[in-house]
């Protein structure tokens, strides 16, 4: 069963349809589907499970992890509930008031004895033998969820409990609120829990709160962006410019005006460019972790109206929340057993962490926060907006580069996909899951990331001359590893050829962006005790076309004989038409095909100068919209230790949601590539495209070397 738009409006919201009203039925068929799986009022937000070699709790999980399932339960579906226990005080699922369930749930969550106790935190560090003195426990994170939601229906929850109640809560709470923390965007639920004590008339260290609050604050990196551990992701959009907004309705423009105010001037300075984050449907990309939270990615655009001074459009921004929350409601794939499932369309565990439970998802009820504000604000009264995406000319692309976080998103008229690159990357060179997140070239809202082909493959030449519909043609059983949008590098002799390890960029720095092109560098097998100079690297160089991205990327090798690979996205194999062209010595695969839901798709991957052939690997369970997918890739090698054998790698993937032919001229739209060198190599000297459309970009890596950025 799928979400079906009810109360629609398409003159209030001419591109969604969506109301008030519709959004109300939307929090509601979510609830329905969390409560249909909850026996009775007695009984725990404990969900079916599917997934149990990922997520928590294991079997041999400690108490305090198991109670941590439970609490979560509670507090993220209370996301969910809380609006609507203040808008429909008798609303009812499965037999159950969902009001007189909450306020039970809470008490029994706090109070020792009662099985559904959750475990303070002075009690779970009496339970861990870790001696770990910086020790801090899942529940913290809840307890945010659980003082914003018993603000949100203060009416009819909190304010119903006696003293003792409330006392017994705080303490809770308390407890929690002055104990350890990660010290990231964990110090804002801490900040939460004190602001809602103090809000209540309950005592709290302010030293704490101001250590917290200016650690926040100091994490900022500009654009309304806060660095969050060494990468940059949506929790600067569903943590730091959420939670500092509330705080400052509870605590901050109060007791600390200077803080306060740098939170709403950042939120103000995200709201300059983050509504072009998102693509002309409102669709959010997959892109870093905790990808099971989805559309919580708009709750920013709640989080700046909660401001004294907001600026975002608002017609704009529910136009991307409701855009957004259809993404992922009208999906057929999107719950299990009525909960949303632990992927990002379907289930898909290469996208799952470790910290996440059956319940994790329920995050994702962020984006529907919005409920909070009253039926007469601007938030639902105006009128949809397309914002950016209507003053776009024909094939005209957006480009927004956002040095601070190592951001560069482009907004293509031609076919309405926002398309991101990103930089400023550390992970592990074990960690593929990590680099799946963070490390691909370009993040696509209409072309979801694709893990590691693996499983039922065929590797196969892509169709030569020919125009054939679903088949695989010949094994290539040589064919080397592949990962979709990024590089892939084995060494063809030596100790890891024997070994057949192969590797993928594990770090990118950030240049920047210049006339046009953005610079950014990749090593492969990064770590800190070997010098850059003894790794192969990429300096990556790219621009955008009207329907998507142009690479021209030069090798940094240090040793030979090796092979590369580069894929394009990953592309849904539901029956998929195959076509090859060749055109001035290029070559381009087109694919054609439907999505899952039978979105039509298509996509164009062209290879011209450093490459040698386009083949193609048919997967099975590595792409999060469809079972099956297909992945087209370019191969070349590299043979002499030190011979001066061409060093680019120009290449194009363009996308649409439309199986209308692209032009030949957006297929192959370089005229002419020019070198300095007379080889025609590009190992030194500025490398000038002259692209058909009249457009001139020149790539010149001279330099660069001076600013890197991590």
């Amino acid at each position: 069963m799928t979400f079906e738009k009810k109360y629609i409006d398409y003159d209030l919201s001419p591109y969604t349809g969506m109301t008030r009203k519709s959004w109300i039925s939307a929090a509601e068929y979510l609830l329905e589907g969390i409560f249909n799986n909850i026996a009775d009022i007695e009984a725990p937000v404990v969900m079916p499970r599917y997934e149990t070699e990922v997520t928590y709790p294991s079997k041999d999980a400690p108490e305090w992890r198991k109670k941590a399932e439970v609490f979560e339960g509670l507090c993220r579906s209370f996301f969910i509930s809380a609006p609507l226990i203040h808008i429909e005080p008798e609303l009812t699922l499965n037999g159950i008031n969902v009001r007189d369930y909450y306020k039970k749930q809470v008490l029994y969550a706090v109070t020792p004895g009662e099985a559904n106790y959750v475990l303070n935190y002075s009690d779970m560090r009496a339970l861990d033998k870790s001696d770990n003195v910086s020790a801090c426990y899942q529940q913290t994170v809840e307890t945010a969820a659980l003082v914003i939601c018993l603000w949100l229906c203060q009416d009819e929850i909190w304010n119903t409990y006696t003293k003792e109640e409330k006392d017994r809560i705080a303490a809770f709470l308390t407890d929690f609120a002055h104990s350890n923390t990660v010290p990231q965007n964990w110090r804002l639920f801490n900040m939460l829990d004190m602001a809602f004590l103090y809000m209540n008339g309950y005592p709290i260290d302010e030293d704490i709160m101001r250590d917290h609050a200016q650690n926040i604050l100091n994490y900022y990196v500009g654009s309304g962006w806060y660095r969050d551990g060494q990468c940059f992701d949506y929790y600067s959009c569903w943590a730091f410019n959420m939670y500092t907004a509330i705080w400052n309705n509870w605590y901050g423009y109060e007791k600390e005006p200077y803080i306060a105010a740098k939170f709403e001037e950042n939120s103000g300075e995200l709201m300059k460019t983050y509504p072009d984050f998102f693509d002309r449907d409102g669709f959010t990309n997959m892109w870093g972790r905790s990808g099971i939270y989805r559309n919580a990615a708009t709750s920013s655009f709640d989080g700046n109206l909660l401001m004294k001074n907001s600026n975002v459009n608002p017609g704009v921004a529910r136009r991307i929340c409701s855009g957004s929350l259809l993404q992922f409601l009208e999906r057929d794939d999107f719950l299990w057993k009525g909960v949303p499932t632990l992927g990002f369309y379907g289930p898909f565990v290469p996208l799952v962490q470790g910290y996440s439970c059956a319940e994790s998802p329920m995050w994702l009820a962020k984006a529907l926060l919005c409920l909070h504000l009253p039926e007469d604000h601007p938030f639902w009264t105006a009128k949809e907006e397309l914002g950016t995406w209507e003053g776009l000319k024909k094939n005209e692309t957006k480009i927004t580069t956002l040095d601070g976080p190592a951001l560069c998103f482009a907004n293509h008229e031609a076919n309405g996909i926002t398309e991101l690159r990103t930089g400023k990357v550390v992970k592990d060179k074990t960690d593929l899951h990590g680099m799946w997140n963070y490390s691909k070239l370009v993040y696509n809202t209409k072309f979801p990331w694709e893990c590691t082909p693996v499983g039922d493959i065929e590797v196969s030449e892509a169709v030569a001359g020919h125009d054939k519909a679903d088949k695989a043609g010949k094994q290539d059983t040589s064919a080397a590893h592949v990962e979709s949008q990024q590089y892939v590098m084995e060494y063809l002799s030596g100790p890891e050829a024997e070994k057949k390890e192969w590797s993928t960029p594990n770090v990118t720095f950030w240049h920047g962006e210049k006339d046009g092109v953005l610079y950014r560098r990749q090593f492969f097998n990064y770590e800190l005790n070997t010098e850059t100079h003894w790794r192969t690297a990429m300096n990556l160089a790219d621009f955008a076309v009207p329907y998507g991205i142009m690479r021209a990327d030069k090798i940094r090798l240090y040793r030979r004989p090796l092979r590369f690979t580069l894929g394009a996205f990953g592309f849904p194999d539901n029956g998929t038409r195959i076509i090859e062209k060749e055109k001035d010595g290029y070559k381009a695969v087109i694919l054609k095909g439907h999505d899952h839901m039978g979105k039509e798709k298509q996509l164009a991957f062209t290879i011209m100068d450093g490459w040698t052939d386009i083949k193609l690997i048919r997967s099975k369970d590595t792409n999060s919209d469809s079972e099956r997918s297909i992945v087209l890739f370019a191969e070349t090698t590299r043979e002499k230790q030190y011979g001066y054998e061409p060093y680019f790698l120009i290449s194009q993937v363009i996308t649409k949601e439309s199986l209308e032919d692209f032009t030949e001229d957006e297929i192959f739209p370089v005229e002419k590539i020019t070198y300095t060198d007379e080889q025609g190599c590009g190992g030194f000297g500025p490398v000038a495209i002259k692209l058909k459309s009249g457009d001139l970009k020149t790539i010149d890596f001279y330099g660069i070397e001076g600013l890197m950025e991590l």
